[in-house]
């Protein structure tokens, strides 16, 4: 049976976690937009952190028949905040510093909060 983009959202979380980024949030935002479903929201500790959750989640993309839209960075420094695109499923990997700035949750609070 095929996972739904909703399974697939809370595992990467869970895959997030695993890989010890904190605070992970996974928000429902179907019901807000056109573009996406999920919200996969991480805090990251440094740079090296932040690339080794990105090939994980690289790796859980090849194994379960996603593809990547495409990856931007928002941030000038590159470092601040990454986000990978699935198209139904967006992953945000922050520093705490971008995390608190930008406040996701907060921007995004219609949405249900998943995890």
């Amino acid at each position: 049976m095929e996972k739904t983009d909703e399974q697939k959202a809370l595992e990467i979380a869970a895959l997030m976690e695993d890989g010890k980024g904190t605070d992970v949030c996974v928000l429902d935002v179907s019901e807000l937009n056109s573009w996406t479903d999920y919200f996969v929201i991480v805090t990251v500790n440094s740079n090296a952190h932040c690339q080794g959750l990105s090939k994980s989640v690289k790796e859980y993309i090849g194994e379960n028949g996603l593809e990547i839209h495409r990856t931007v960075r928002k941030s000038p420094q590159g470092e601040d905040w990454n986000l990978i695109d699935l198209g139904t499923i967006v992953v945000h990997l922050m520093s705490e510093e971008a995390r608190n700035f930008y406040e996701l949750e907060k921007l995004w609070h219609a949405g249900k909060k998943l995890r």
